[in-house]
């Protein structure tokens, strides 16, 4: 009985053995690979490689894989290294990215996606990524980044955007990253028109802050080409508020007509072959055809009455312009009283400084007669 249980014991010893023995070469360095044991560091570059290689140990924290073939990341590509906190993917060919590539990387750093060809980025790419610190995008040709996507940014340091397509950039996106410390943007075709003023409020802000960037060289329209906009003027771009304005009027115009139109319609509604008659004719002046009179709509807003947001538009234009008007008439009035004030101060100085003249005057007068007084009397004595 004994004997038995000794044999039954060393075959345990031989199965625990060999499941670690397997479990060992399940784990084992991909034959493409440097592996250190020490530093958890995995280095597979310039290896030719079309896919992520397999079998990598858990514990890994450092993959470079740069200067391969990689064409695509797939959904959770990275799943056997969960804890890894830099991952360098730059200098590959990687067109596609999955949206959950990146899943389950909650501990990553550094991410370098640079020299690639990548055109677009899912925003929720980097959705479960809080601690991500290090961005480079740069080298590819990005023609925008999602808004949402500056959620996942929040605790970004550098982000790399040069050298892609960018013609804009959205502010919200910007406003997000408040612990950023650099930006490249350098080499994008930056359309330096009214969408890019708010780039440029965002960059006086980060730069009075000290941060770092480079520069945003205008490529469009012609005459502002190869400007830096930080350097630009805002006078150039005062044709963005005439712009609005004269969005605005067309709104106000549009919508005092459909108000017009309206009371017409239901003032007919008596009369049905009039109502019947009428609407066509004001479709045909709206479009052009055969009302030759000055009543009808515009050509573009029969368009426009199917788009019910530009009343709200409207409204938050006719808001917004009754705002800054009160903001500027209260600047004006602050401006006339403190001119007020300041002239009254200006007077009452005029005033006190001729008084202690004249009294100035009137002392050396006193003092003149008083020496001569007393000449003559010493003369006579």
């Amino acid at each position: 009985m004994q004997a038995a249980q000794e044999r039954l014991a060393d075959m345990r010893v031989v199965l625990v053995c060999a499941l670690l023995s397997l479990l060992s070469l399940s784990h084992a360095c991909p034959k493409e690979c440097n592996c250190n044991s020490n530093t958890k560091v995995v280095d597979c570059r310039g290896q030719g490689l079309y896919d992520i290689p397999r079998r990598l140990h858990p514990d890994t924290q450092e993959l470079y894989l740069q200067d391969n073939r990689i064409r695509g990341l797939g959904s959770m590509a990275f799943r056997e290294i969960p804890f890894v906190r830099i991952l360098d993917l730059s200098n590959n060919s990687i067109t596609s990215v999955s949206p959950t590539a990146l899943l389950g990387l909650r501990t990553l750093q550094r991410l370098s996606l640079a020299y690639n060809s990548l055109r677009e980025l899912d925003k929720r790419l980097l959705g479960p990524i809080r601690s991500l610190s290090h961005l480079d995008l740069s080298h590819n040709s990005l023609w925008g980044l999602p808004g949402a996507i500056g959620d996942s940014l929040r605790n970004l340091s550098h982000l790399g955007l040069a050298h892609n397509r960018l013609t804009r950039l959205d502010r919200s996106l910007l406003e997000a990253l408040t612990h950023l410390d650099s930006l490249t943007l350098r080499s994008n075709p930056w359309r330096c028109d009214c969408q890019l003023i708010g780039l440029k409020l965002w960059l006086e802000t980060y730069l009075f802050k000290g941060g770092v960037v480079d520069e945003v060289l205008c490529s469009q329209p012609e005459e502002m080409k190869d400007k830096d906009l930080q350097k630009v003027p805002y006078q150039l771009f005062h044709s963005c508020m005439a712009t609005s304005y004269h969005y605005l009027f067309a709104n106000i115009h549009h919508l005092e007509n459909e108000r017009l139109l309206r009371g017409h319609t239901h003032g007919n509604h008596a009369h049905p072959s009039s109502h019947a008659i009428h609407v066509p004719m004001a479709m045909g002046e709206g479009f052009g055809g055969g009302g030759g009179g000055g009543g009808g709509l515009p050509e573009c807003e029969p368009k426009q009455r199917h788009r019910p947001v530009n009343l709200r538009h409207a409204i938050a234009t006719v808001i917004i312009t009754g705002v800054v008007c009160g903001i500027v008439f209260l600047m004006m009035l602050a401006a006339a009283v403190y001119g007020c004030a300041y002239a009254a101060i200006m007077a009452k100085y005029q005033r006190e400084l001729k008084k202690n003249e004249e009294l100035a005057a009137a002392q050396g007068a006193d003092h003149a007669k008083a020496d001569e007084k007393e000449s003559l009397e010493n003369a006579i004595a």
